[in-house]
């Protein structure tokens, strides 16, 4: 029997675009990439939003981070 991760993947989840921030906060990986002209943050592999610049992708990610492990 197959796993959800496993059908995750299979499903085309995979970032795209070039990373240009990746950081693990207390054991869940947050990445932030830019792909035509937005900066896309996703957190745990899962994509949370896209935002104008990296600083705004960067902080949202810290905060989810910190409510959802809080």
């Amino acid at each position: 029997m197959k796993r959800f991760s496993q059908i995750r993947e299979l499903a085309g989840r995979e970032p795209k675009g070039q990373k240009v921030y990746d950081k693990k906060v207390k054991g869940i990986s947050i990445m932030v990439h830019k792909d035509q002209g937005r900066f896309i943050t996703y957190v745990d592999g899962d994509r949370l939003d896209a935002y104008r610049n990296q600083k705004e992708a960067e902080k949202a990610g810290l905060e989810f981070v910190k409510q959802y492990k809080g």
